[in-house]
């Protein structure tokens, strides 16, 4: 599509604008560059792709790795689930969490010290945190009952600033801990380093701690033999990418005083326009439809997210994961080679004005973008700051000028608006991402609900610590001997693993952890170690 004449513009806007009042939400694509022939010509293959969503709703076992269901759309609609077991489940948990936020907030449950909790800490990493703080951050009040902070990652560093954040707040601290299997290395050290503080600090631990976990998991036994003050469940049929509606987002939604409710509801109803068969009518059909077309025919690999609303900054980082890792699969379902992708990328509007657009505009044309803007400015009314224009007015035109620009340099883009950014709009959001990807992955072929990339990740990192227990090993056993890396790697039988070695020797020796010392020598790997 090419036309720039105005009128035809508006005519193809017109044409292709997929309005859904229901959820509170405009998707326009006309600025994407496929032609009007297209939608016919895919419309088969998106059938299929509704056909197959339909199939894993009701039960299928779409993650073939663990033999499992994918029932994340069970969680807003329980009604959905393929047995009443599992809709119990659901509705028990969500009636479980509106009821300990309560009596959080009320104070009947008290930590060891004064006379209620005032913060939320969760400690968890990947969907266990990435749902949460984007959630946090769109919805968060100053009005709020509880403010809430994340320790997400294993960095010390990060870990004493957060703690250090909370300080003499550490008694009126609720910790929650989020992992799945429980064995999570960066969670469980997160949680080791939290529990020294309350300890530090002359606090039991377990009398402000919460787990969410899997029944029998290695979290789920310690919180019970600790006397934890709950657990919530999570469940083999909820991945962690898709969990932010599971008691891993709600309860520390909840907890900060936002609606649930609204956010179920949100995704609830945008479920039920993303199953519309009327693909011209159905937003998550249109999104990956144009991002099938615009990776397949010229291989624009890169999303550009670009929210203009501070509220929706975190957008793009909670997108990252359950984008990429759905959808970042090196083989189709048939094992042939395929490494398909989206790589996300973005921050917000207008503050990337003066950043990334520079080169959108007039760099390499290898994405397309998706800009998000939200109708209402503000509760209240604004004033005006110039040409009769409020700051809303001003960010709005900076949305539309950026789609303008964009596309009369030959970019792509589409624009996702709402009306109002609510919970109810964040839970559309979520849905309508969430329903995408899996629509694209079928287009693709691939399977968006396994990740064999992260699993060799976490595989290789528990290599290099084993690695460096032998390391560590070897020096103890021969203090005060100096020694290469060269040298240290052929005595623990790994010289093939010397460039381990070293990173593994450079890292003790800037720490005081492990004893180990370093002197240097002509190169860095001329360089000697001991403890």
């Amino acid at each position: 599509m090419s036309s720039h004449d105005p009128i035809q513009l508006w005519k193809r806007y017109c044409r292709h604008l997929c309005h859904r009042p229901d959820i509170g939400l405009r998707l326009d694509v006309s600025r994407m560059h496929f032609d009007d022939a297209y939608l016919d010509q895919m419309r088969s293959r998106m059938e299929s792709a509704l056909q197959a969503m339909q199939s894993l709703e009701a039960g299928a076992k779409a993650n073939i790795d663990e033999d499992r269901m994918v029932g994340h759309y069970w969680l807003r609609a329980p009604d959905l689930a393929p047995d009443d077991e599992i809709r119990a489940e659901i509705e028990k948990n969500v009636r479980a969490i509106k009821n300990f936020a309560q009596q959080i907030h009320s104070g009947s449950i008290a930590p060891q010290q004064g006379d209620g909790f005032y913060v939320v800490l969760v400690v968890g990493i990947g969907g266990s945190a990435l749902g949460p703080q984007f959630v946090a951050d769109a919805l968060g009040t100053t009005n709020d009952p509880m403010i809430i902070r994340f320790v997400d990652n294993t960095d010390p560093d990060g870990i004493d600033r957060t703690l250090a954040e909370l300080d003499e707040n550490l008694a009126q601290t609720l910790t929650i801990v989020i992992s799945k299997s429980g064995g999570t290395v960066e969670t469980r050290n997160g949680m080791l380093e939290v529990a020294a503080a309350y300890h530090k600090a002359k606090l039991d631990f377990a009398r402000h701690a919460v787990a969410v976990t899997m029944e029998g998991s290695r979290l789920h036994k310690q919180a019970i033999d600790e006397r934890w003050l709950h657990i919530f469940p999570m469940w083999d049929w909820v991945g962690g990418r898709t969990s932010e509606l599971s008691a891993v987002g709600l309860l520390p939604a909840a907890l900060q005083g936002i609606d649930i409710d609204e956010m179920l509801e949100g995704a609830r109803l945008c479920d039920i326009a993303t199953r519309e068969p009327r693909i011209g009518n159905n937003p998550a059909a249109m999104m990956a439809l144009m991002w099938y077309d615009a990776v397949k025919n010229r291989s624009k690999r890169n999303m550009i997210v670009l929210p203009y609303r501070d509220r929706l900054l975190l957008l793009s980082r909670y997108l990252q994961q359950l984008i990429m890792e759905s959808l970042g699969k090196r083989y189709d379902r048939g094992g042939k080679e395929v490494c398909e992708g989206l790589t996300v990328l973005g921050n917000k509007g207008t503050t990337d004005q003066h950043a990334l657009v520079q080169q959108l505009q007039e760099g390499t044309n290898d994405f397309f973008a998706t800009l998000i803007g939200v109708s209402r400015d503000r509760e209240g009314k604004s004033m005006p700051l110039g040409e009769e224009a409020t700051a809303g007015d001003f960010l709005h035109g900076f949305l539309l000028g950026t789609r303008a620009a964009l596309f009369e340099g030959g970019r792509e883009s589409m624009t996702i608006s709402a009306d109002e950014l609510n919970a109810r709009t964040v839970g559309v959001l979520i849905a309508l991402f969430e329903r995408a990807v899996g629509l694209y992955a079928e287009l693709i072929n691939i399977n968006a609900y396994h990740q064999p990339g992260v699993e060799m990740g976490k595989k290789a990192a528990g290599g290099t610590i084993r690695l460096q227990k032998e390391v560590l090993g070897y020096l103890g056993q021969h203090r005060g001997e100096a020694q290469t890396v060269e040298q240290i790697a052929a005595a623990i039988g790994h010289a093939d693993a010397a460039e381990t070695v070293f990173h593994i020797l450079e890292h003790a020796a800037a720490n005081v952890d492990h004893g180990v010392s370093r002197e240097a020598g002509e190169s860095p790997f001329a360089a000697k170690y001991r403890m």
